[in-house]
């Protein structure tokens, strides 16, 4: 799950990054609430979004290096 990321062209990685926010989201109630089977699936999610942000991040900082080399 780690190097799933790397195909995904920029539009994915932020449609899949509002997909990973929700599910963090629901997760934290259901930890509040009590009804979570794995709780280190809250550490999971959360470093796949960050890993998905910093694509995010280089994606738009090569998109902005080729926009200024023009």
């Amino acid at each position: 799950m780690k190097n799933s990321f790397k195909e995904l062209k920029h539009d994915e990685l932020v449609a899949k990054r509002a997909d990973l926010k929700k599910k963090y989201f629901d997760l934290r109630f259901q930890m509040v609430v009590g009804h979570v089977e794995n709780p280190l699936e809250k550490r999971v999610l959360r470093r796949q979004i960050a890993r998905i942000e910093t694509r995010i991040r280089n994606s738009e900082r090569a998109a902005a290096a080729a926009g200024a080399a023009q």
